[in-house]
């Protein structure tokens, strides 16, 4: 039986029973190999646009005898499934506006699809983003360090007619009359991880701080007036993020 890393793990805790899956990006197979061996998925593409990749998937499910519920498949994106063929889709291990750009194209890919299940390795907000533009309800947030990096998973569901959901993820959280995370700041934190706080989450915020800093002084070394706005605005951005980092360890408010 394969074993994953717990960033694939936590992954494929999110696919549920019974579904057929899509893996785009899937490098060598192995989460939709993991969930086959398990029984959870039913059918799977799993598609890769990469040579090398590619022939590594297909090798993987071959000599896993899996090739009668995988298909391998060698394209960009979600060219490689049809509408309807699909209801689970899972992205890993890529920027984040890399996964918006490719549920961007293809949105006439997603017609039947009840789940995706996204982790960005940089540029959450923009996939958080991409999500609330196009109606879908993120219902969880986990994020897990692994090999001293720190990944965040997404896991939203279909958008449903006239259902408001979505929006309300990202009501502003009343820390205080002084404190206040709004959408922006929840796009950029994550709504779910903000109201957890979790020893993982503070410590990437914290970490984030420091590189801010380090930019920031960068900045300060220039007589250039763009470089002062430049400072001015992370600045800020860093004002927010330490705001609700602190307010955060006094209380975690939670969904009503």
């Amino acid at each position: 039986m394969l074993r994953l890393s717990k960033r694939l793990e936590m992954i494929a805790e999110q696919v549920p029973a019974g579904s057929r899956l899509a893996d785009i990006g899937s490098d060598h197979a192995l989460l939709p190999s993991y969930l086959a061996e398990r029984g959870t998925i039913v059918r799977a593409v799993a598609g890769e646009v990469n040579p090398g990749p590619f022939e590594a998937a297909g090798k993987q499910v071959r000599s896993s005898g899996l090739d009668h519920i995988i298909d391998v498949r060698r394209g960009d994106g979600l060219e490689v499934i049809a509408p309807g063929e699909v209801d689970v889709i899972t992205i890993a291990g890529m920027g984040g506006a890399l996964i918006a750009s490719i549920l961007e194209a293809g949105q006439a890919k997603l017609d039947g699809v009840s789940r995706l299940v996204l982790q960005p390795n940089v540029g959450e907000s923009l996939v958080r983003a991409w999500l609330l533009e196009h109606g879908w309800t993120l219902i969880g947030e986990r994020i897990v360090e692994e090999d001293d990096k720190i990944y965040e998973i997404l896991t939203a569901v279909a958008p449903e007619p006239g259902d408001t959901a979505y929006t309300r993820v990202y009501e502003p959280l009343l820390f205080s009359e002084e404190t206040t995370a709004d959408r922006d700041v929840l796009l950029k934190m994550g709504p779910y991880l903000t109201r957890e706080a979790s020893p993982v989450w503070v410590k990437k915020w914290r970490s984030e701080l420091e590189k801010l800093e380090k930019i920031c002084a960068a900045l300060s070394q220039s007589d250039l007036e763009a470089s002062k706005q430049k400072e001015r605005e992370f600045r800020r951005e860093m004002n927010r993020i330490e705001e609700v980092l602190a307010c955060t360890q006094k209380a975690r408010p939670s969904f009503n």
